[in-house]
């Protein structure tokens, strides 16, 4: 009988493969990818794979902090279940089940059908099924029976939903799923209601966990349920700027500016202040903070026009509360924060980012800042520590990337006198301590290797380091700013990165944008001219066209490339005077094909007299081709075919 079930299941979805177009829902979109993208075969049933039991240890230390409270929620889910003969699983972002509950009697079996610790449930491995599905759709996700697609899992029902962090970010799948179950899939209605409402306590026990140093504004529709079902929490500082969101927040609450067309997706809202969501002043949100759970209950408004009943729960020994309700946020004094406001002039994004870096400078955070290659993460670090009380002590940067692994854990922490052939007779003190009371920048941190993540977690965590061969740690006084271009979040997916270091590092993150996104070009091209001209003691100045052409450049190389290129060009100018041809090939290269860019004036043609025009333009700027073509609004071949064309031949080559 149940050969014959295996045998009508493949024909089935092999039919199904026949059919393009027909995958309308979550299980037939699964089905295709099964087919198409990981070329699984469904007459070729693949057992239940379990991972080895150092591979385990290595998927549940990514999510270790997490594990706790999830715990807790399971067993109160399990209570409520239990008699349906279920079982719990709950994986990691990958489909790695990590912890599970079920009945002790039933071990083998269980664990023959998957249903175990350390099974691998993503779909590539897996194909279709509820958790995988879950990973893929990050949705919830009923797979009842035939919904599956390896025939070794056609008995089985399951129901998944997803799990995030308290940023945002995919963290796992929590998963009710029976060995058997009866046949109409409606049946698991209440079931997937149930995993998902207990997906949503766990996520917001870890988001009151993860945030307990701030404040929480927790809002709902219910007036009595408020305190218990918060259907919104939003963590916040002493300034009012929002830390975290919770799912519930994330899909309801938007900015009071935000753009249209951004895709369906949700904002990051966290940088930004309560008020630009809320439509209450800061006085009145500062009010409602301070009367925490009482039994008063505040009605706030967002700027969408919805209405939420709020309290607040205040941080674990209210760190941070400001002198009186409304005090405003205390900034570094304007010659403090003289470095952050030379960042940026004009730029909406950039005016943004001096803002939260002024409001984040003295707050005991550590600091993520995520940008291309060259757009001066290291630059913005260095302003945020000049910003900071902690500027009297040492600013070191670490560059992940260009230590040698096998010197990076010396260098970070340092070693005791006769710790290994070819060491200091006195030992060397660590860059990590030598940040002692000022600030440590760790530069291309997801080039960091794993085994010096977990050491660095436990400085974060313990805030002391034990060097090499030492006996006891050495206490230091440590704020981190980290940075990277690349995705932490991917690394953390290929497992290169540890998630618990990433939460610990990114307490806060600034996004600086790339040059060409930025809408004040001209202000930087001054001001790094500048600064080059007085390392080479002379006065930089740009001509017009330039100018125009710097502007209209694309610079892939970001603030990093622009700065070489004025260096160069200072080298190559006449007493501080940069022409055109002082630039670097790149950059005329960069330009010619599309001058309207660059030049000031639209693109025209010329006048019918266009002989006598050129050649006045050829000598009226010295010959320079790329300015002439600048300045008519032509390209530089078309200036040579028309030199051509007249028989005009510059002085230097008659």
């Amino acid at each position: 009988m149940l050969q014959q079930a295996h045998r009508a299941h493949i024909e089935r979805l092999l039919a199904f493969a026949q059919q393009p177009g027909a995958a309308e829902g979550t299980i037939e979109r699964s089905w295709l990818r099964c087919f198409n993208d990981y070329g699984l075969d469904p007459s070729r049933p693949v057992p239940a794979y379990i991972v080895e039991a150092q591979r385990l240890r290595e998927h549940k230390d990514q999510i270790e902090d997490f594990l706790g409270v999830a715990r807790t929620g399971m067993e109160q889910l399990y209570k409520r279940v239990s008699a349906l003969d279920c079982v719990l699983l709950l994986t990691d972002a990958h489909g790695v089940t990590v912890d599970f509950i079920g009945n002790d009697h039933r071990d083998h079996e269980l664990k023959r059908a998957g249903l175990y610790l350390g099974a691998d449930w993503s779909e590539p491995r897996a194909g279709t099924c509820a958790v995988g599905t879950c990973i893929v759709e990050q949705a919830p996700v009923t797979c009842h029976q035939t919904d599956h697609f390896d025939v070794s899992h056609i008995t089985l029902t399951c129901n998944s939903a997803p799990l995030f962090d308290p940023t945002g970010g995919f963290l796992g799948v929590l998963d009710v799923s029976a060995l058997s179950a009866p046949a109409p899939r409606e049946g698991q209605h209440l079931a997937l209601q149930m995993t998902t409402m207990y997906a949503q306590m766990i996520e917001d026990a870890n988001f009151l966990r993860y945030f307990r140093d701030q404040w929480i504004l927790r809002l709902g529709s219910t007036w009595s349920l408020v305190d218990v079902d918060s259907e919104i929490m939003v963590a916040f500082d002493a300034d009012g700027v929002i830390r975290g969101i919770n799912s519930g927040g994330r899909r309801r609450l938007r900015l009071a500016d935000a753009a249209e067309g951004h895709g369906g997706k949700p904002l990051d809202l966290r940088g930004h202040l309560l008020t630009e969501v809320f439509r209450e002043d800061m006085s009145e949100l500062w009010r409602i903070a301070h009367a925490g759970m009482s039994s008063e209950r505040t009605a706030v408004r967002t700027h969408d026009h919805g209405l939420y009943y709020a309290t607040a729960i205040a941080p674990r020994g209210a760190p941070g509360r400001p002198s009186a309700p409304g005090a405003q946020p205390a900034l570094p004094s304007a010659e403090a924060s003289a470095a952050l406001d030379a960042l940026g002039a004009g730029d909406p994004q950039m005016q943004r980012l001096i803002l939260q870096a002024k409001r984040l400078a003295n707050k005991p955070l550590n600091i993520l800042v995520h940008g291309e290659t060259g757009t001066g993460k290291e630059v913005l670090a260095k302003a945020l520590h000049a910003a900071s009380e902690r500027r009297g002590k040492s600013f070191v940067a670490v560059n992940c990337a260009a230590i040698p692994e096998s010197l990076i854990e010396s260098e970070l922490f340092g070693y005791s006198p006769g710790t290994f052939t070819g060491a200091r007779s006195k030992g060397m003190r660590g860059l990590i301590a030598q940040s002692d009371g000022g600030t440590l920048f760790l530069d291309e941190i997801g080039d960091m290797p794993l085994h010096l993540q977990s050491r660095l977690l436990r400085v974060l965590s313990e805030r002391e380091v034990m060097p090499l061969g030492a006996e006891k740690p050495i206490p230091v006084d440590l704020r981190v700013i980290a940075a990277s271009h690349r995705d932490l979040r991917q690394l953390i997916a290929e497992q290169c990165f540890r998630e618990d270091l990433y939460y610990r590092l990114c307490g806060a993150t600034l996004h600086l944008p790339a040059l060409r996104e930025r809408r004040d070009k001209d202000y930087l091209i001054a001001r790094i001219a500048a600064e080059e001209g007085r390392q080479l003691d002379m006065r930089a100045e740009l001509a017009p066209a330039t100018l125009a052409l710097l502007r209209a450049y694309t610079w892939q190389g970001n603030v990093r490339q622009l700065r070489n290129v004025l260096r160069f060009a200072l080298a190559m100018s006449d007493n501080g005077f940069i022409d055109t041809d002082a630039l670097p090939p790149e950059i005329l290269e960069g330009t010619q094909e599309n001058p309207a860019e660059a030049a000031p004036a639209a693109t025209r043609p010329l006048p019918g007299n266009e002989r006598e025009v050129l050649l006045a333009a050829l000598r009226r700027n010295k010959w320079r081709i790329t300015q002439v073509a600048v300045q008519l609004g032509i390209a530089r071949a078309t200036v040579y075919r028309q030199m051509e064309r007249y028989g005009i031949v510059a002085p230097n080559q008659q």
